[in-house]
């Protein structure tokens, strides 16, 4: 039988067909000859690297953050007061998209700029010693795949993790093998046992009091702040934390605090924490030449706000898939805009490498585009296209305005009929402009533009079909 994803509350049926999952060819080499270019590239940055102007980066990747649960987003019952105030000097994409409407395949694509199957990393992880272990499509992050903090810690940069990894819990596929000095975190989400919290390569909590992590990242990444504004090399933060993915635990001070229940009590206090950690930056003369990017690994789950779009985490529709994002960076951008071209979250490190002065590798495609220019105001766009996968099945494709989606298959689990059939649904071409909750199929009305989309995603499959892992 075919296998199944479900989009949209539809198991769609992965079956043969322009659609289905590439069939993957022959590489043009072997795994190793990989993990050479990797070292030789790296080797290049690191003799190339002249960090003494360079700036901080600190990534704050939340996990199933909402569109609209932050107040610089729109309204809300949430108060996000310092995150506003980043907002108001920084600039605000309104149609920003996490690379996948899951966590593994998400954080693979915006540490590697490369979208989850050609990392090689499609699905969600379990832990290898779970009884899920069996569902794992892959090991983890192979050593083949430059991730962002190995390329910065080779410029010049000191860099550290705090919170989920999620890309794999055997040797080859850790945080430290991957460029990251120091870690404090979990390698799964807050809902898988065991969850538990290393530094470095050690547990040092096998049962984590949830309600008491924010305070401990917070502290960890201020501690970390302080002794980075003691050293002469900048510094690369990757602030990846649990929440508010369910499980969902606030302190008992923080209980109640909120008119969004529970979920606003803890994104209330993850908000406290950046005001911290911002306070930490201004005291040690270093937010002003501090990249600081805000956004979430995919949509909200059961709870948090879609902002009104279709769908929710799972799904390739917007509700998925678009999230909240800012960038605040005093020294490089103009601040107190809003931008509302397309981007994704494969594109931030291609723009971390321009505003840097590093060269991407050459062994491999990227599927990000800077948006260094776009961020810069000379440019109206980043990438040309944008693809929606789940798993290895590309299900839509984007050019910033429309989002065409191919026919599927699909069972409908929600007719309360014993009797199941398979029927197709779509094409389907949607006008994000005017219908951000993609509910009008209006194809009939735009055939160029679905013809086109058609088109880019059929070639899109065929690129994949020829080399998956897209090695130059």
């Amino acid at each position: 039988m075919p296998a199944a994803v479900v989009v949209g509350g539809i198991v769609y049926l992965q079956t043969s067909g322009e659609n289905a999952a590439p069939e993957a060819s022959a590489t043009p080499a072997g795994p190793l000859e990989h993990e050479v270019a990797k070292d030789a590239y790296l080797a290049d940055v690191s003799a190339a690297s002249s960090t003494g102007d360079a700036p901080n980066v600190l990534l704050v990747y939340y996990d199933d953050l909402g569109y609209g649960d932050l107040g610089f987003m729109g309204d809300t019952p949430i108060a996000t007061p310092h995150m506003d105030a980043l907002a108001e000097d920084g600039i605000v994409l309104t149609n920003f998209h996490a690379p996948s409407a899951v966590c593994t395949p998400s954080r693979a694509a915006l540490l590697t700029g490369r979208l989850a199957p050609r990392a090689g990393v499609p699905d969600v992880l379990f832990p290898s010693d779970s009884a899920y272990a069996a569902l794992n499509t892959s090991d983890g992050l192979s050593q083949e795949e430059v991730a962002m903090p190995e390329i910065l810690q080779a410029a010049g940069y000191t860099t550290g993790m705090i919170g989920k990894w999620h890309l794999g819990d055997t040797a080859g596929s850790l945080p430290h093998d991957f460029g990251f000095d120091t870690f404090l975190g979990s390698l799964y989400s807050n809902d898988m046992s065991p969850f538990q919290l290393y530094r470095d390569g050690d547990v040092v909590e096998a049962e984590v009091d949830q309600a008491t992590l924010n305070a401990r990242y917070t502290d960890e990444a201020v501690a970390f702040i302080g002794e980075a504004a003691a050293t002469d090399e900048p510094f690369f933060l990757y602030y990846a934390h649990n929440f508010p993915h369910e499980p969902l635990s606030a302190t008992t001070e923080d209980s109640g605090r909120s008119d969004a229940g529970t979920y606003g009590d803890v994104v209330e206090g993850l908000d406290d924490g950046i005001g911290e950690i911002v306070a930490e930056l201004e005291a040690t003369g270093q937010l002003e030449d501090t990249i600081l990017i805000i956004t979430s690994d995919n949509g909200p789950w059961y709870q948090g706000s879609t902002g009104g779009s279709r769908g929710r985490k799972g799904e390739v529709y917007e509700g998925g898939m678009l999230v909240p994002f800012l960038v605040h960076w005093p020294a490089g951008l103009e601040g107190g805009r809003t931008l509302d071209a397309m981007a994704m979250g494969t594109d931030i490190l291609p723009t971390l490498l321009e505003w840097i002065g590093v060269e991407a590798p050459t062994d491999r495609v990227l599927d990000g585009a800077s948006m260094a220019q776009l961020l810069a105001g000379s440019s109206e766009q980043a990438g040309e296209f944008y693809y929606f996968y789940a798993g290895e099945q590309l299900l839509a494709a984007s050019d910033g305005r429309f989002k065409y989606y191919a026919a599927q298959p699909y069972v409908d689990l929600t007719s309360g009929s014993s009797d199941v059939s398979v029927t197709d649904q779509g094409p389907w071409l949607f006008d994000l402009s005017a219908d951000p909750g993609e509910s009008y199929d209006v194809l009939a009305r735009y055939p160029e533009e679905g013809a086109a989309l058609a088109a880019e995603l059929e070639r899109r499959n065929a690129e994949m079909a020829e080399n998956p892992r897209g090695w130059s």
